[in-house]
């Protein structure tokens, strides 16, 4: 009779931290996140976003975004959700970068100087898409290999 009741409180223990670690994993990705508003930016290049990448302001998360949407003249169309304790000035910019050479992409706002804040379902107007670093390395070490190349090929005097 002990021996059962033994597994049963260690089955119960292991159910709660099972439910505690879910609870944990659900409010970390954002699904609990009901506060907040809507803001838009269209931009030409959005390599490395997706559905929840994070927005940072000051390198301080503010905001995720909710979707990803293609105009028909090919520029994307950036859904965030923004925490509502944030306002944003009218005449901020954004920018796709990355956290470091190898690090995941993300969304960082640069506030403005304006007075004016965006309002829900606003738009950042000044924006700048994702570099293509895996092009620019690749026409860098093709350039230095031409250059190479064409000096050693040419006649000495």
């Amino acid at each position: 009779m002990r021996n059962e009741t033994v597994e049963t409180m260690i089955g119960a223990v292991v159910i709660a931290v099972a439910v505690l670690f879910l609870f944990f994993a659900y409010r970390t990705a954002g699904a609990l996140n009901s506060g907040g508003y809507e803001l838009m930016a269209k931009v030409s290049r959005v390599d490395g976003i997706a559905v929840g990448t994070d927005v940072k302001l000051s390198g301080i998360k503010v905001g995720t975004v909710s979707a990803l949407t293609l105009d028909p003249s090919y520029v994307v169309t950036v859904h965030m959700n923004i925490r509502s304790d944030v306002k944003i000035p009218d005449d901020s910019s954004l920018v796709v970068t990355q956290a470091g050479l190898l690090g995941s992409s993300y969304l960082s706002i640069s506030p403005g100087g304006s007075d004016k804040m965006l309002a829900a379902g606003g738009v950042i107007r000044n924006t700048q898409g994702a570099l293509d670093l895996m092009g620019l390395i690749s026409r860098f070490a093709g350039a230095s290999a031409g250059s190479t190349a064409g000096e050693t090929s040419a006649p000495k005097p």
